[in-house]
């Protein structure tokens, strides 16, 4: 059902697995409500996300549950369901029509790090993509941006680019779930309530076993 309280609103998008939600995600999320003058922040986890068809993701309950524990403290921030109440593929461009549906008459900017904003020409229909946001993006250390080759195959691309200026985290889910079953802290690194979680259902803990063993 469309939302007539989001109509005229600036609303950010930060899709992911959120396995699990981190600072870095935060941090982007925070800076982009400032600096782009956001009324809200969407987090949009990810069903099935397509380009990581080789890699376990928890289940749904545990992700959804995560990101609402990560944001409870932050009224500018919302979890957002619709990628996971579709069937896969979960392509952006996808989402982003849904998005659009659901908040009639929104304008919405897509948060991202320099290393997405990199591959971007590989992701499914960029160009629909910029059709329907503005990119907000996040310079992330050793990734160069090469703007004139992005302008090649996307001509509009610089108009529709946001640059933010954010700390720095480098972190990743790849890592934080490594460091958890390696028995390594993962505190300060995720919001208190996400690593209470993590522990209490015991996630993560054989992560690499199962990597290993595909």
């Amino acid at each position: 059902m469309p939302d007539p309280t989001t109509r005229g609103a600036r609303l950010g998008v930060i899709g992911g697995t959120f396995d699990p939600p981190h600072n870095a995600h935060l941090v982007l999320a925070q800076n982009a409500l400032a600096q782009l003058d956001l009324d809200r922040v969407l987090f949009v986890p990810a069903g099935h996300p397509p380009h990581k068809p080789e890699q376990p993701v928890s289940p749904v309950r545990h992700r959804l549950t995560m990101v609402e524990a990560a944001l409870a403290d932050n009224l500018g921030f919302q979890l957002s369901r619709v990628d996971v109440k579709r069937p896969g593929p979960h392509y952006t461009v996808d989402m982003l029509a849904i998005l659009k549906d659901k908040h009639p008459g929104a304008t919405f900017f897509f948060l991202m790090g320099g290393d997405s904003l990199a591959q971007f020409t590989t992701w499914r229909d960029p160009a629909g993509i910029l059709q329907q946001a503005r990119l907000g993006v996040m310079q992330r250390r050793g990734w160069e941006t090469d703007l004139a080759s992005l302008t090649d195959k996307l001509s509009d691309i610089e108009d529709r680019l946001a640059w933010l200026d954010a700390p720095h985290l480098e972190i990743s889910g790849t890592d934080l779930r490594r460091r958890v079953a390696e028995g390594l802290p993962i505190r300060y690194l995720v919001p208190a309530s996400v690593e209470d979680y993590v522990r209490e259902h015991r996630l993560y803990r054989d992560s690499i076993r199962r990597t290993h063993e595909r």
